[in-house]
């Protein structure tokens, strides 16, 4: 284990430059997750830390070493890809210990080690069997093993849950959990998947256009969120934002809509603003607001509610049972402590009660 630290990294193809000078601290043990859309510099982070790329400024260090200059085999990282990787002509038992075979370490040592991870993962009857007599779990299962026996000081993860079926994916996101808290090893792990972000990390990171937008631990990032990015990207269904400005001590909605604020906005008199609003904080209120259904959905425990309301689309998700149709009216508040407010050009997150 070791903690890591990337400071003011940045990397450029030619004129090209895709990372911006990122600076991240994880801590040892922590389990830090880079999440953002496609194009966003997470991969090619997680590649210059595992030394499959060149840094091209800025530096990065694994416990007490700079390893700016360190080949990969030379940084104490394991790492598992969305591919698997896996060497078809070698059973489960020589994928998990190949590695250490390299090493020179002795039969009976990788034998124990194999053993003791296979049973781990459950792959104990599967150690004589092939990569293509395995499902696509089994085979995620084995490139996690490879990377375990090994005790790395660093694990990284590049999306290796992509491939994998809906139920399949939930179900392994919970055995690397699982993992992480037996062996306590320092893991960084790349998906653009946010809901993986929310239910495995420790900290998350948000990138976007080669930089970082927020870090924090995941209920940090969903209850305060730093940009209108932030808010949008983490949480499904996301954040609703509708447009407005501030006024009369409240908020004027683009379509003349008044809500009430709980805190004092009286300094931005006039200023344009943008209104954040979770979909699980809206409530049934038949002194609400009248907003018009555009589509329901229900899931069962829970109904989804497109509406339009204050001149914007926005999302609803209820426990009640809806039994109005489309076209019709369903009344609703907003619960006051819920409500974010952004700035209209920047796109901030402003705290008026500290502002205020």
């Amino acid at each position: 284990m070791a903690p890591v630290s990337i400071n003011n990294v940045r990397k450029s193809y030619g004129a090209l430059e895709v990372l911006h000078g990122v600076s991240i601290d994880i801590a040892d043990g922590e389990f830090v997750v880079l999440v953002g859309p496609s194009g966003c510099g997470k991969s090619t982070l997680l590649r210059m830390l595992a030394g499959l790329e060149d840094i091209s400024a800025g530096e990065i260090s694994i416990g007490d070493r700079v390893v700016n200059g360190l080949q990969p085999k030379e940084r104490d990282i394991a790492m598992v890809f969305q591919s698997y990787a896996l060497y078809p002509h070698m059973t489960v038992e020589q994928n998990m210990g190949f590695s250490l075979k390299l090493a020179r370490a002795p039969k009976e040592e990788t034998r124990d080690r194999v053993a003791k991870v296979a049973a781990m993962l459950n792959l104990g009857d599967y150690l004589d069997r092939y990569p293509r007599q395995l499902s696509g779990g089994q085979r995620q299962r084995v490139a996690m093993g490879r990377a375990m026996v090994r005790n790395p000081e660093v694990f990284l993860f590049d999306e290796p849950l992509s491939n994998l079926d809906a139920k399949l994916r939930v179900q392994m996101r919970s055995e690397i959990k699982q993992n992480h808290h037996r062996l306590k090893t320092t893991t960084v792990y790349v998906t653009h998947d946010q809901i993986e972000a929310m239910t495995m990390a420790d900290k998350i990171v948000v990138m976007h256009g080669g930089i970082v937008e927020q870090m924090g631990s995941p209920l940090e990032l969903y209850d305060h969120p730093a940009n209108l990015f932030v808010a949008g990207f983490i949480g499904s269904p996301a954040m609703n934002v509708i447009g407005g400005k501030v006024s009369g001590g409240g908020f004027v909605g683009d379509d003349g809509t008044r809500i009430a604020l709980p805190f004092s906005v009286t300094e931005f008199e006039g200023r344009e603003m943008k209104l954040g609003i979770r979909p699980e904080h809206l409530l049934l209120d038949a002194n609400g607001h009248a907003a018009e259904i555009i589509t329901i959905e229900p899931t069962g425990a829970e109904t989804q509610v497109l509406l339009r309301l204050a001149g914007h689309e926005i999302v609803g998700v209820f426990r009640e049972r809806i039994l109005q149709k489309p076209g019709e009216i369903l009344h609703v508040s907003l619960i006051p402590e819920r409500i974010q407010l952004f700035d209209g050009k920047s796109g901030q997150r402003i705290d008026f009660r500290e502002a205020a």
